[in-house]
């Protein structure tokens, strides 16, 4: 039984290097080709969407990008710091507003300026209901991959799923609400940025890890089909030896 399983293993990994061989082989057949993190062709400002927004979250419009930086400290401090209430802060942010523009319509005519002019703002239909839209199939979408995973046909999701969930509740008790969310905040303002300009080093190490993992990969996955081809070995002969005893009876 051991040869048998023996042979199996060696046929499995025989055909695994053979193909990694193979894959190695291609750049040096069709020339050398830098591989980008995830796969992807376009570049990061692409990738994010382009435009003003993507300009913004690499830091392409330094002063903006600061301002937004210092704008989300600020509210940091506020509520983490100083112990400022949501409700309080919008409440106040409010007042202030139409205290100031309250004053600058009333003293437009003695300083011989124009008044402020309000911008009026009428949410488009179609805007709205696409957006309501988006909403709603993430939200089903969430849903059905909740029902997915708690009907218990994928043991691997429901482990992954649980273990994240865990792991999270484990880090959101280091912190509390507004921290977690200003260093999410700088996790995600500041990685662009840096991915763009340390971009070489990255791609080089992110394809290193992944040939690590993929070999331990390879091995996980080798001792599992050892066990399986033992399972269902062991399996035929039971029922090898089952079937002479059922034709005597």
């Amino acid at each position: 039984m051991t040869e048998w399983i023996d042979e199996k293993i060696h046929e499995y990994k025989g055909s695994s290097s053979s193909s990694s061989d193979s894959e190695n082989e291609k750049p040096s057949s069709h020339g050398w080709r830098k591989k980008h993190l995830f796969g992807r062709k376009a570049s990061v400002h692409a990738v994010l969407g382009g435009g003003k927004s993507a300009d913004i979250i690499l830091w392409r419009n330094k002063q903006l990008s600061g301002g937004i930086l210092a704008g989300v400290t600020v509210i940091w401090l506020l509520f983490e710091c100083i112990g400022y209430h949501l409700l309080t802060f919008i409440c106040h942010s409010l007042i202030l507003s139409l205290a100031v523009f309250f004053v600058w319509s009333n003293a437009a005519s003695f300083v011989n300026r124009p008044p402020p002019k309000f911008p009026e703002v009428i949410l488009p239909e179609d805007v709205f209901l696409t957006t309501v839209h988006s909403v709603r199939y993430k939200i089903n979408e969430a849903f059905a991959i909740f029902g997915c995973v708690a009907s218990g046909k994928d043991l691997k999701k429901f482990l992954r799923v649980i273990g994240g969930l865990w792991i999270l509740s484990v880090v959101g008790s280091w912190f509390s609400f507004w921290t977690f969310f200003y260093i999410v905040f700088l996790i995600l303002y500041a990685t662009p940025v840096l991915y763009e300009k340390y971009e070489d080093h990255v791609d080089i190490a992110a394809e290193k890890a992944m040939v690590e993992m993929n070999k331990h990969y390879a091995v996980f996955d080798a001792k599992n089909l050892r066990i399986t081809l033992a399972v269902v070995f062991f399996i035929m002969q039971t029922h090898d030896d089952s079937t002479p005893s059922r034709l005597i009876n």
